[in-house]
């Protein structure tokens, strides 16, 4: 198996722009230079867009040369959305954003590639310029073609927006012309900006420039990863924990779990392959799925954050909350479950304040009915009462009512 064959057979293209043997030998042979972009719409890239450059630092491991570039031009505009246009951001916070997308894709390849940004060349247009040396080869029928304009004029579609599509394919020929860069690698959603700078480059140097694209990967709902479908799942350890990212995937569903091990691991083909002959025989193991959460948050975040994860994961199976940090709770925990809770109570009444029991007299049931555990211990005690002592870290304490409901307090 070739490795465009081997790409392929991974699920990780779609759409071929160019002579597919052309662009199978180019691929195959290595030492092209390609790009993979991104606009800086937030200050981390999120899951959604890791599949990409998961698929770059493949052909960079197979000996291309990539660079990674982050839209600070493009970003200011925003490309057109199916319904709406993208709100505009200010500088400030695209610059912010900028910063922290440049350190996270530097760091995913080891600090050993390119990383560029658009507004470093865009910035020396003026806008006739603009206009002469690029829109002048861009047909207005060309652009009303382009599905995603096309579906935007029911609705309304801004000349700001319209514009994007030119920026983005001068991008392609500016990177051709200065760092010989024949290839673009990005997800199926971007097919039309792809197409524009190929044919920018065809009419304005005569050359020919080749690109492939990306199936959007989709969660267990058939939903595209993204800050807009409200399900990113964020790279920035600090807006995602490892842990949250390990529990994410540790519950990915089985018809996903193969394509995922594809898409995100480096493991080999033949590998997965046996991983999920074992997986298939004993599913309730989730062999896959241990799997595929620990090589990606090890890839991603390293092995220490890997164990940390794994551990974090053991005490929530165990429940022996007793000895973490206030930290690891809030790791564990998102932060819209806790609640404020007073100190030297009845349990009763805590049972009440966080909502846990409508009334005295279900509190009573759920203590009496052993369905209550305080820091992982079970209590059937009916005068319990919620001192210092049980706060975690002087902080925290974690309700938990049956085998799964679990409810933190935090001491005001």
């Amino acid at each position: 198996m070739t490795f465009f064959e081997e790409l392929k057979e991974r699920g990780l293209v779609k759409d071929i722009a160019g002579d597919e043997q052309v662009v199978a030998d180019l691929i195959n042979n290595g030492n092209i230079t390609f790009y993979w972009g991104t606009d800086p719409t937030s200050s981390s890239l999120h899951i959604g867009h890791y599949s990409s450059l998961v698929t770059a630092k493949r052909l960079y491991k197979y000996g291309h040369k990539p660079i990674l570039l982050v839209g600070g031009a493009t970003g200011l505009i925003g490309d057109p959305k199916p319904g709406s246009e993208r709100e505009i951001i200010s500088y400030e916070r695209l610059n912010s954003n900028l910063e922290g997308i440049k350190k996270q894709v530097s760091k995913i390849f080891n600090n050993e590639v390119l990383v560029v940004n658009n507004y470093d060349w865009i910035k020396e247009f003026d806008y006739i310029n603009f206009l002469r040396d690029v829109g002048k080869y861009i047909n207005v029928n060309y652009l009303l073609d382009k599905d995603i304009i096309r579906r935007r004029l029911e609705t309304g579609i801004t000349y700001a927006e319209f514009s994007y599509n030119l920026i983005q394919g001068y991008d392609f020929l500016h990177l051709y012309e200065k760092h010989n860069c024949l290839f673009q690698i990005e997800g199926s959603d971007q097919w039309g900006n792809i197409t524009t700078g190929i044919d920018l480059i065809k009419k304005k140097l005569g050359k020919e420039a080749y690109a492939f694209t990306m199936p959007l990967v989709l969660d267990s709902n058939g939903q595209k990863f993204g800050k807009s479908e409200g399900n990113a799942l964020w790279l920035d350890l600090n807006k995602t924990s490892s842990y949250k990212l390990y529990q994410y995937l540790l519950n990915s569903d089985d018809n996903i779990v193969e394509s995922y091990l594809k898409i995100f691991t480096f493991l080999s083909l033949d590998e997965i392959k046996d991983i999920m002959i074992k997986h298939n025989r004993e599913p309730h193991l989730r062999l896959a799925q241990k799997t595929l959460a620990s090589e990606f948050v090890r890839d991603l975040h390293g092995e220490e954050e890997l164990q940390k994860a794994l551990k974090l994961s053991e005490i929530l199976f165990t429940g022996k909350f007793i000895n973490l940090s206030k930290e690891d709770i809030e790791e564990i925990f998102d932060k819209n479950m806790i609640i404020d809770v007073d100190n030297n109570i009845p349990l009763i009444d805590l049972l009440i304040q966080m909502q846990i029991a409508s009334s005295k007299r279900e509190a009573k049931e759920f203590i009496t009915g052993n369905a209550i555990s305080i820091n992982g211990e079970k209590t059937t005690d009916l005068e319990y009462n919620i001192d210092d002592n049980n706060f975690i870290d002087n902080t925290y304490i974690i309700i938990k009512k049956g085998k799964k409901n679990y409810y933190i307090g935090r001491k005001k």
